[in-house]
């Protein structure tokens, strides 16, 4: 081998993650998004950038398949962007592989990715009619949690419940038929550790909680709006109930994470 070759051996290219993300502000814009769906106006904001520099990033984050967007029902000139972490959980796991083998991560089993919560938490899930998305989540993350997450769910509208979404949620063992849809105003004067809105609507009128809850929005459609019949809507209601799984499996881990964070930041004061 000549020195030649030793200096300049056939160069590797980076994973695409890697190159996606190792840019600082769409580190950020990530960090962000796993917080909350935003807007570009939000992130705008939240990151001090300009319009045109927050759109530039996230048309390659969107390219790169680690954000999705969704039209907002609230108002339909905006947009929702969402981090998919199903995606960015296999772009990492390729990303060491091609490092090195024994650097791809095994993926997190389900006993490891439910919350090991130090204390119960209280979540409040809203969606307008509490019918649908906020009933399916509250029960979901009950299950998920193994009981460490006490959760609730009301709308700003209530309407009768779904009954695709008791069906959906009796087909993975849950029995909700005998819940009853709620107003917000019931949880007004309760206190809660996050507050989790699934409707673009719901989110423009969500009222103030005692002791400053750790405010989430999830820009999920509202499953009954799709098809003529019930049963033209389940398969909707089935993309739902896996979003909702899907979304909940990740925020389990985080809300150990923000208790600290919220004792410390309280602890400087």
């Amino acid at each position: 081998m000549t020195r030649g070759s030793e200096a300049n051996p056939a160069r590797t290219e980076p994973p695409p993650f890697v190159r996606l993300a190792s840019h600082p502000l769409r580190w950020q814009v990530l960090c962000e998004l796993v917080k909350s769906d935003r807007t570009v106006t939000e992130l705008m904001l939240l990151l001090d950038e300009p319009q045109s520099l927050v759109s530039y990033h996230l048309r390659l984050l969107r390219d790169g398949g680690l954000v999705t967007t969704r039209r907002s029902s609230a108002d339909g000139r905006d947009s929702y962007y969402a981090i998919d972490l199903l995606a960015c959980r296999q772009a990492l796991q390729g990303a060491g592989g091609a490092l090195h083998p024994m650097l791809r991560l095994a993926p997190v089993g389900s006993e490891c990715s439910r919350g090991r919560s130090s204390g119960r938490r209280r979540v409040l899930f809203l969606c307008t009619g509490n019918s649908a998305r906020s009933q399916i989540a509250e029960a979901l993350i009950e299950r998920m949690s193994d009981g460490t997450i006490r959760a609730a769910s009301a709308g700003s509208a209530p309407k009768s419940l779904h009954p695709n979404a008791v069906r959906v949620l009796g087909k993975r063992g849950i029995d909700i038929s005998a819940n009853r849809t709620k107003h917000f105003d019931e949880f007004r004067a309760e206190r809660f550790d996050a507050v989790i809105t699934l409707c673009d609507r719901v989110r423009e009128v969500c009222p103030e909680f005692p002791a400053r809850p750790q405010l989430v929005h999830w820009s999920i459609p509202d499953p009954a709006l799709e098809g003529t019949t019930d049963r033209a809507s389940y398969p909707a209601f089935e993309r739902t109930a896996r979003e909702l799984e899907t979304r909940i499996g990740f925020r389990l881990p985080l809300f150990d994470r923000t208790a600290i964070e919220r004792r410390s930041t309280h602890g400087q004061r």
